[in-house]
C-alpha cells in the first residue's frame, strides 16, 4: 500500500489516504497505453463517409474503344477506378465499423498504468470533497485557481448539477465520475483532481 496526500477543504495537506499499489504503483507500459488510446478513439468514430463504387455510377456501359488496334491500353468501362471520375475501388460506407476490441484485463492494466504515471509526475491531486455552492463558472474558476491549477479533470464520486453547469464554460476543465473516466481524458489534462471516494470506487472497479 502506498500513501497519497489529501488536500482538505481548508486547503492544508494534513490528511492522507492509503491506496493500492496495483492501481497507483504499476510500471509505465507505453505500448499498452498507446493501444488503449487508439482503440478508445477508434470506438468513438462513426461511419459518416459515403463514396460510390463503380456500380453506383450512372455511366454508359459501352466499351470506350475497341480492344485492339488503337495503340492505347485496353479499357472496358468508363467507370473504372483508374479513370478520372470513376468509382472507388474500396469505397467508404456510412455503416463502416472502426471499433477495436480491448479485453477487460488489458483495459484495467492500462488505466492503472496511467494513474500510476500521474502519481509519479505529480499530476494527481487528491481532495476530500469537491463541490461549489452555486452553478457559477466564476466560483469554479476561483476554486481551481486556489488549488494552483490551470487545466484540470475533476473526478468526483458525487457530482452535483452546480459543478456540471459551472464547468461547461471552462474549456480547460471537465467533470467526470469514476465510471466515466476514460484513458484519453486522464492523459489530456494537466492535472487530475480526484476525491477520496472516487479513488475507492476506482479501486473497486479496477481491482
Amino acid at each position: 500500500m502506498m500513501e497519497l496526500k489529501v488536500i482538505t477543504s481548508s486547503s492544508k495537506e494534513s490528511d492522507s489516504i492509503q491506496v493500492s499499489d496495483t492501481l497507483f504503483a504499476r510500471d509505465y507500459n507505453e505500448s499498452l497505453i498507446h493501444q488503449l488510446v487508439v482503440s478508445f478513439l477508434a470506438n468513438a468514430r462513426s461511419g459518416t463517409r459515403a463514396q460510390k463504387a463503380r456500380g453506383d455510377l450512372t455511366r454508359s456501359g459501352r466499351k470506350p474503344w475497341k480492344q485492339k488496334g488503337t495503340g492505347r491500353a485496353r479499357a472496358g468501362s468508363a467507370s473504372s477506378p483508374i479513370w478520372r471520375g470513376g468509382g472507388k475501388a474500396f469505397p467508404s460506407s456510412p455503416d463502416e465499423n472502426f471499433s477495436q476490441k480491448i479485453n477487460r484485463k488489458m483495459y484495467r492494466a492500462g488505466v492503472a498504468s496511467i494513474l500510476s504515471q500521474l502519481v509519479r509526475e505529480d499530476r494527481l491531486v487528491v481532495v476530500d470533497a469537491f463541490s461549489i455552492e452555486a452553478p457559477k463558472t466564476k466560483l469554479l474558476s476561483q476554486k481551481i485557481k486556489d488549488l494552483g491549477l490551470v487545466s484540470a479533470l475533476i473526478v468526483t464520486d458525487d457530482p452535483d448539477e452546480n459543478l456540471y453547469l459551472a464547468a461547461r464554460n471552462l474549456h480547460a476543465v471537465d467533470v467526470l465520475t469514476p465510471k466515466q473516466a476514460d484513458p484519453v481524458s486522464l492523459l489530456h489534462f494537466e492535472k487530475v483532481v480526484i476525491t477520496k471516494q472516487a479513488i475507492a470506487q476506482l479501486e473497486e472497479a479496477l481491482s
